[in-house]
This record gives structure tokens, sequence and C-alpha cells, in this order.
């Protein structure tokens, strides 16, 4: 890690900056549930009952009498809350440099800005000090911190996460956040926090995509990225690409220029009225208690009318029309989570200019209904983090977590500033299974559903996939004195005639539950390969060609679950009739 170069006390960074209320104890939830014996924090627009938000605006703060509703889910997940973070004031900007509260730095160093307005978060998250954070997400607050602190931001589709009790930034295309050191732990808390809330007038029950991106897909790259002179980002975001194609992907440009034209809207256009909206009355009464360029962007909403704003939608809705084609030709996007770095004393000099450059590939997401994942993707020669975006169609969370869990996971990265390994990739349970995560294993005894072993693949995590057969060219024995008692599946060799197809099951098996399961096989079982019925080859059970030898041909009952009934009932006719006395 670089060292961090020493700066003028009114520009220095501070890594206490990342917290604005940090509890003596925690908060703690539920003392049982999916998220128990986690400890997360929070960003200071998000309610935390008796405890001020200030939405890094000490004029400004209230004390709620309730949790937001994000909040009061994870706590019943049996989540701490460790505290509050830090963020650019009322939620307006992507830097973390704007808060009276100090600016918090890149995690991994110090002189760089953390990226905003999730700063805080993003960094407590990176230096290992929580599991997990909540930001918010409006522009990029959720994505542009944890590209530049090498962790994940996920970024949910609108309305899947409740924002009641969240300080709106802009209320029709607010975002709860989460940033996390892996996509697994994002995951974890997506599927805590996800639910309907009638009282939030953006909650929306929205349909999911539940299979995964198709093994061979296509992602989107800009014809023409802009990385603002950084050759080490260009050079970066040409090795993520490299990555996505190793994993099945397809590169295929397109014009961006329909997203970057969405995205001026958002503070280019009366589109900002909202932001304004969002603290009016305060700040019609104490402008001058908000920091710049906060209070200039704030105050350029004031000067919109009703109709400037049906203009600034027409116009985002026709941008969207405009972007729609797009997604005939590929699958997701993939894009750089920030075109470059700043250091914290260059984004203090031009605070919108540099502010734009770090948006430059995020600001369209929520006005387009996107969802969209943030994962680290290399630390360049100059020890910075890169990071990529995933971004998909509305719906498209859990699709975009698994590749971004696979890319992430192929790079080898530590969790943020920690050195920490990657932990193991844990498959996510709202999707079918995929080959990242699960060995696809066809079962012909045994394990089949309901007979003696079929607890070993159960008790690891494994789903039937389907119940399927051979393809015509095998045999079946059942092997002598094995208890429970199992077969031995043979294929015939080349122009050997006689064989048939045998009933199985095929069940996916978690990759991380696959060595202790083959440590159950004994010989003469073993791992190979089995043709099935429509020509697909999937990992099964064999078995070595001498313990065949003299075992009982089997094969004309179709499966060993017939074969096994037969027994059964062949044993009930033999049984003595009773006598009666």
């Amino acid at each position: 890690m670089p060292a961090a170069h020493s700066l003028p006390a009114e520009l220095a960074a501070r890594p206490a900056a990342a917290w604005i209320a940090r509890f003596g104890t925690d908060l703690a939830g539920a003392a049982a549930g999916p998220l128990a014996g986690l400890r997360f924090a929070a960003k200071d627009n998000i309610d935390v009952a008796g405890v001020p938000t200030t939405a890094a605006c000490p004029a400004f703060a209230y004390t709620p009498g309730a949790h937001a509703e994000v909040v009061e889910r994870l706590l019943q997940a049996g989540a701490a809350l460790a505290g509050k973070t830090n963020l650019d004031q009322f939620a307006c900007g992507l830097n973390g440099t704007r808060s009276p509260y100090g600016a918090v730095p890149n995690a991994l160093d110090g002189r760089y800005v953390s990226g905003g307005s999730s700063s805080g978060s993003a960094y407590v998250v990176a230096a290992g000090e929580v599991d997990f954070a909540l930001g918010t997400d409006t522009a990029g607050s959720g994505r542009v911190p944890a590209g530049l602190n090498n962790i994940v931001g996920l970024k949910p589709s609108k309305g899947l996460v409740s924002t009641r009790g969240v300080l709106p930034a802009a209320q029709s295309v607010d975002c709860v956040s989460i940033l996390a050191p892996t996509v697994a732990m994002a995951v974890r808390v997506l599927e805590a926090a996800i639910a309907h809330d009638p009282q939030d007038p953006y909650s929306r029950a929205l349909p999911m995509a539940r299979a995964p991106l198709p093994d061979a897909f296509r992602f989107g790259v800009p014809a023409v990225p802009e990385f603002y002179g950084d050759t080490l980002a260009e050079a970066a975001f040409a090795g993520a690409c490299a990555q996505l194609e190793a994993l099945g992907g397809t590169r295929v440009a397109i014009d961006y220029a329909p997203l970057a034209a969405a995205a001026a809207l958002l503070y280019d256009s009366a589109l900002v009225a909202e932001r304004y909206a969002a603290v009016r009355d305060f700040f019609d009464a104490h402008a001058d208690a908000v920091v710049e360029p906060v209070r200039s962007i704030l105050a350029a909403g004031q000067r919109y009318g009703a109709a400037n704003v049906f203009d600034a939608q027409h116009r985002l809705q026709a941008l969207a029309a405009q972007a729609l084609p797009m997604w005939e030709q590929i699958d997701l996007l993939c894009l750089p989570t920030a075109p470059t770095h700043c250091t914290v004393e260059a984004m203090r000099a031009a605070p919108v200019e540099r502010n734009r450059e770090l948006g430059h590939y995020t600001n369209f997401v929520n006005l387009l209904d996107y969802a969209a994942l943030s994962v680290p993707a290399s630390l360049r020669p100059d020890g910075l983090p890169f990071g990529i975006t995933l971004v998909g169609r509305a719906g498209s969370d859990w699709q975009l977590a698994d590749l971004g869990q696979r890319f992430h996971h192929a790079t080898g990265l530590p969790q943020g500033a920690t050195g920490r390994p990657l932990p193991a990739p844990v498959p996510v349970a709202a999707l079918q299974p995929t080959p990242a995560t699960h060995l696809a294993l066809a079962v012909v005894g045994a394990h089949l559903s309901g007979l003696p072993l079929n607890g070993q693949l159960t008790s690891r995590g494994a789903r039937l996939q389907e119940a399927t057969a051979t393809t015509p060219r095998y045999r079946l024995h059942a092997l002598p004195g094995t208890v429970p008692p199992k077969p031995g599946l043979r294929r015939l060799a080349e122009g050997e005639a006689g064989g048939t197809a045998i009933a199985l099951e095929v069940w996916q098996v978690p990759l991380a539950e696959v060595g202790s399961f083959l440590a159950l096989v004994p010989a003469p079982l073993a791992l190979g390969s089995v043709e099935l019925a429509d020509g697909r080859w999937v990992h099964g059970f064999v078995c070595e060609g001498h313990a065949l030898q003299g075992a009982e041909d089997v094969s004309a009952h179709g499966g060993w679950r017939a074969y096994v009934a037969a027994r059964v009932a062949a044993a009930a006719d033999m049984a003595p009739i009773p006598t009666v006395s």
C-alpha cells in the first residue's frame, strides 16, 4: 500500500472522519437470525431511533423516534448496529469531502478521496471496522466509493428495499445501497432487507430474474470509453473486460451517448429541483448552514418551474426509449465504476469538475431504472483500486450478483484494505445453480431421492435439478456385498450391443461441499462422466470394471429404484403366510 503523503491541515482527510456517531455499545439486534453475529454501520441520512440524523449538516439535525424500515429489518435479522457514518452533505456529491465533519480518506491511500456520498460507510467496510454498511445511491453514491476502496457496492433495483426513514436526496430515484467486502455478504444483507413496504410510495414488489445469465453472455462496453487521461484506469478496464471474456462473455461495443445524456439530466436540468424539494423548508431558512458546492446545487433547483420539470421528464423518457434497443444486443453492461481517482487536494481545488468526472458512469442508472453492482477488479500499479460496475435491467439483481461474485473471486484480490483473502464464494440462493457455484452430479443408486444415502446430498445443501436417464449405451449391475446395496454403472464400449437407458437424477452440489461428499464414496465406485439422454455430459458415479465381474445385471428394470422395488415385492411374496390357531 503506498504511503500516505502529508497534506496541509485544512486539506488532510482523517480516518476518524468516517464516523459521525460511533456507539460505545452496539445497538443489538435479535438474538438469532440470518445476520446474527454481524455488525453494520448506517449512513447518517438513515434514521436510527433516538440518534440524531444530521445528513452531515449539524443545523439540520433531528432525532427520529423510530428506525428506518431497512434498519429495523436488519436488526430483526440479528445484525448489530455500530454507529452512523459520514457523507457528502445531504447525500449531494460523489467524493466524500463535502462534510463539516471532515473529509473521509481513501482506505488504501489517504491522499485520495474515498468517493461519496456514502464515504464513511465505504471506509469503515474497507478498513474492516464493520462487516457491512448501509449507504444510499441516487447518482452513484453506493458504487463510486465501493470502486475507489476495493469493496463491493450493491445498488438494488429501485423499490426493492424500503426508503421509509431515509432522508431523500431525490426521492423518486433514491435507493438504499449495501457496501460489503464480498458479493456474498452483500447478497446476504439484501436477502434480509428486501420487502415491499406499503408505507413507502416508491416501494414495489418487483419480479426478479431467477435464472443465471447465460454461460455465453454478452456484455456491453462504451464504444469510446472516457478515462480523463488516466492511462492506468484505461489499462485496468481492458484487463477487466478480458477477465469477463475468460468467464464466457462476449464484448459488444455500445453507443454510450443516450446513457450519458440521461446522466446529464440529473444535475443539468429541472430534475435537480427534486434535490431542492427534499430539504426546501430548511434550505429556504438556513441556506448559509449548507456547505459549498452543495448550497449552489440545491439553490439551482429553486429556479425551475413545473413546466421545466415536465420537459426534463419527457426528455428522460425519450432517452430511455433510445437506449432500449441496446438490450437486444447485450445481457448486461460493464462499465468502469469510476474513470479515475482524484486527490483530496485536487477535488477541493475544482469540486464540481472533479466530482462530475467520478460520476461519468453512474448517474444514469437510477434514472433509467436499472440495477447495478460494483465489484473490485484490480489494484493498479500505483496501488489504487479499480472497480467495474455490472448494470442490468430492473430485477436482474441476483444475476448480477452471481456473475459479479465469479468475477471478483477470479481476481484474487484481498478484502478492502485489510489484506485478508476472499473467503469461499457462496451460491446465490435465489438463482438456479451455476457451474461457478455447484457441481452437477448424476446419481443412479442409493443416493436417489428417498433412498438410504440421499441424506449425504441433502445435508450438504445439494438440490435436485431433474430426474432423467442416460443415453441407451449403459448397463446397470447390483454390486454384491455392499451396505446399503449399491449399483455399478457401466458404459458400453464402442460398437458393443445391448445397451439401455438407465434412470437417474441430477443433483446440484455446492462446490464447497464436493470434497466432503466424495470422501464418503467407497471403491469400487468413482467419479466419472455420464452421458444423458439429451446428449449432455455431467459428472456421475461410474464403477471400476473388475467389480462388475459376477455382479447381477439389473438393467432390465430400467433403474435402481425399480430394481429395489422389485426386490421388496419379491421378498413380500416369499414371506411365510401366518397361520391362525
